[in-house]
């Protein structure tokens, strides 16, 4: 559709967008136009525009963004790991409701999944009912790195990317760190491109040979050596070595605290993950670390952190706890 539009170089377009906006000039219903070096800015009263040239140029119509919630009539609730949308609803008539609104929308989703069970077993997966889409497997981006994965076989929370960099923006290069429970490497990763020399492990096999493609996805490959099994079984292969400590299995991290200490070298740093009752979020971790540590370890509490609610009552947590050997 010909409106009329300021024309000006690309180079000079943000600086003219920025004046015409500041005169509510800019028309919102009609997107900028480039062409070769030249922006095309539609306006609404050509008549006021001053000091730039006005012509008349074809400029598409905005289109709205659709969202779930414009389909549904209420916000629903999901979260995104790749181009798999995760929905968490206990009726199916309402879950597949929600699926078909977030497929008519401008959600990018190529597949859509309810949660079907909680987080299980010693490898930490969970069931799925897949509404619409059949790939499990996609590629999630986080802070500049990119994880792939199949939801179906590995464990990973796109809710701890703020508190997974948290812990990563501590890294010094040149450290070394363990990453205890690694998961597809979200931890591992970032930590060895921080310039840390890493070891992973995890027991979930199918977890491990993602954070190998991670690792190499990402350029890390010669500083992540990745190991399958019990971290308590690779303790002495590693007595003494570690700077820094990556313990997020925040329901039984506290049966591992004996291998941590094994682990830990003269001055480490841990990053210990629990769950507790609001009443003492912080109490039991803490006792925790000190029976295990103490008196091998002077322990001193560096952070007591709160990473997000987990049940009524109930919260996800984190302690850095620094150890010197005493």
């Amino acid at each position: 559709m010909e409106v009329p539009c300021v024309r000006v170089p690309v180079a000079e377009g943000e600086a003219t967008r920025q004046r015409l906006a500041d005169a509510d000039l800019v028309d919102p219903d009609f997107d900028i136009v480039v062409e070769d070096d030249t922006l095309y800015i539609p306006v609404t009263d050509p008549d006021a525009v001053e000091a730039f040239e006005v012509t008349t140029h074809d400029a598409p119509e905005r289109r709205t963004p659709t969202t779930p919630a414009d389909r549904l009539g209420f916000e629903p609730t999901y979260e995104r790991l790749g181009d798999i949308v995760i929905v968490d609803e206990d009726d199916p008539e309402r879950a597949r409701r929600i699926a078909d609104a977030i497929l008519e929308s401008d959600v990018r989703a190529k597949t859509v999944v309810n949660r079907a069970s909680k987080v299980k077993g010693e490898t930490r997966v969970r069931d799925w009912d897949v509404l619409a889409g059949t790939e499990t497997e996609t590629v999630h981006r986080e802070y500049g790195h990119e994880f792939a994965l199949d939801i179906t076989q590995v464990y990973f929370s796109p809710r701890l990317a703020t508190e997974r960099h948290r812990v990563v923006e501590q890294v010094e290069p040149g450290e070394r760190a363990f990453d205890m429970f690694a998961g597809v490497g979200p931890y591992a990763v970032p930590m060895a491109d921080a310039g840390a020399e890493v070891v992973a492990a995890d027991i979930n096999e199918a977890a491990i040979d993602y954070l190998r493609e991670n690792a190499r996805r990402n350029g890390v490959e010669d500083r992540i050596t990745a190991h399958a099994g019990d971290v308590r079984e690779l303790a002495a292969d590693y007595e003494d070595w570690a700077d820094r400590l990556v313990m997020n299995l925040p329901h039984s991290a506290g049966d591992f605290l004996d291998a941590a200490v094994r682990l830990a070298g003269d001055d480490c740093t841990i990053h210990y993950y629990d769950i507790q009752h609001e009443d003492d979020k912080y109490g039991p971790g803490e006792r925790a670390i000190r029976d295990a540590a103490e008196p091998d370890y002077a322990v001193e509490i560096e952070t007591r952190h709160t990473v997000r609610s987990y049940a009524p009552h109930e919260y996800n947590v984190c302690l850095d706890a620094r150890l010197t050997r005493a």
